[in-house]
């Protein structure tokens, strides 16, 4: 336990309140450690504060409850971490355009915090990021700003965040929690902490080894995704239908795991780790050609999909350029309001390229908002949901597959579907209706 202090009564704070922080904020308060939650926008703690919810899969009645019952608040105001007994960061580690790490979230809010660090304190990176990223650049930036050094004035972890958003089976309590500490006593620190609230800790080595176990997670995903995802056109050319080979193989009770095809990696994990441990290995003289060549293959599957597009529509002696195009689905996966990252935005870009008229349609993303990759649709709205709609464009490609869009309806209005997601394998459907990609 920390020296002097007691997570039972004593506050922790949690820094970015998005799909990783809030969820773990809301963790740690039901289970009766005090939560203040920090984050840059105004806007997101005001809304905690009123007992609101900006994430859909979060229920604004859970915030509301803690709010007031005291035992979850939130602020803007940094200078409030003299008052905790542990910081844990949870901020974006996104690309930079040349495909390298950034940084800059994870180094800013250690920057901001280190000046009001206490003896004692316990500091807990949970962002996705390459090995020695916390022993070595955030633990610079907080010894150089505090005064303190990690291991004996403070402690140092690393603790990579689990959230499978959109997942109701999925439960931060259940999800065990890997814990790599800088010393020993900071890895007993940062164990008593997560102790509290998650049901099974896997302590590891060190933070590198927690770092390298988060990135092999990723990773594993990447690659097995875009094996399907090539397959999918090879088995495409002989005129074997690829979902069909993958529900008849994970039939095996033993030695498969189901992966399945799409229109490109979203969220803000899987597209992008793999170039974190790219980067760090050719630091260490190493290539990783076969994690390279995943992402190659995931990199290109939109252009794949925008060219079936083009064959559907010249089945109606119908060009790309000058037809419309709706894309259903901004969300990077089905069900949660996350569009980071997601492809349906790179498919736009190459319909939009071409010359085509493009649309989206997402229920729960009614608005783009503004973002550094894709400012120029910032502020286009999802149109709507009816038959007028969905008949007057030329073709509709479902990029993800949302419960809410009703696929009876669909293929009633729509003459021409492209498909990236098999979202219409049960309904019935006219012949050559429906493509797919």
């Amino acid at each position: 336990m920390l020296p002097g202090k007691d997570f039972h009564v004593m506050t922790i704070a949690i820094v970015g309140l998005g799909y990783v922080g809030l969820p773990l904020c809301l963790q740690f308060a039901r289970c009766g450690v005090p939560v203040l939650g920090l984050d840059i926008d105004q806007a997101k703690t005001d809304a905690i504060n009123a007992g609101h919810s900006y994430i859909r899969h979060i229920d604004a009645a859970r915030i509301a409850e803690l709010v007031l019952a005291g035992s979850f608040s939130a602020s803007t105001e940094f200078a409030r971490v003299r008052e905790v007994a542990a910081v844990l960061i949870c901020v974006p580690t996104p690309l930079k355009r040349n495909r390298e790490p950034d940084l800059s979230y994870v180094l800013q809010t250690g920057q901001a915090i280190a000046p009001y660090l206490q003896r004692g304190t316990l500091v807990v990176l949970e962002s996705t990021t390459y090995p020695g990223t916390t022993e070595d650049e955030l633990r610079a930036v907080l010894e150089s700003g505090s005064g303190l050094r990690a291991g004996t004035d403070f402690h140092l972890a690393y603790s990579p965040e689990r959230e499978d958003p959109g997942n109701p089976a999925s439960q931060v309590a259940e999800i065990p929690k890997v814990v790599g500490g800088y010393t020993p006593a900071c890895q007993a620190a940062a164990m008593e902490l997560y102790g509290r609230v998650i049901r099974t800790l896997v302590p590891v080595a060190n933070c590198r080894t927690a770092e390298a176990t988060k990135l092999l997670e990723n990773i594993f995903r990447s690659v097995n995704i875009a094996l399907v995802n090539e397959l999918k056109g090879v088995y495409g050319a002989m005129d074997i239908d690829i979902w069909e080979v993958i529900a008849a193989a994970k039939t095996k009770p033993f030695g498969f795991m189901p992966f399945y095809p799409g229109p490109g990696l979203g969220g803000h994990c899987i597209p992008i780790d793999p170039f974190y441990l790219s980067w760090k290995a050719r630091q260490f003289g190493q290539e990783t050609r076969f994690v390279e060549l995943a992402g190659e293959v995931n990199t290109a599957m939109p252009q794949r999909v925008v060219d079936q597009v083009e064959l559907a529509l010249k089945s109606r002696q119908k060009t790309l350029r000058g037809s419309r195009v709706l894309v259903l689905g901004l969300a990077y996966k089905a069900e949660v309001d996350d569009d980071r990252e997601s492809p349906s935005y790179r498919l736009m870009d190459l319909l939009d390229d071409v010359g085509a008229s493009v649309a989206y349609h997402d229920p729960y993303v009614p608005v783009i908002r503004p973002s550094r990759m894709h400012a120029h649709w910032a502020g286009t709205g999802s149109v709507p949901w009816d038959q007028k709609t969905l008949a007057s464009f030329d073709a509709v490609l479902i990029a993800t597959a949302h419960d809410a869009m009703n696929r009876q309806e669909l293929a009633a209005w729509a003459s021409l579907i492209v498909d990236t997601r098999n979202a219409m394998a049960a309904v019935t459907v006219v012949p050559g209706q429906v493509w797919k990609a």
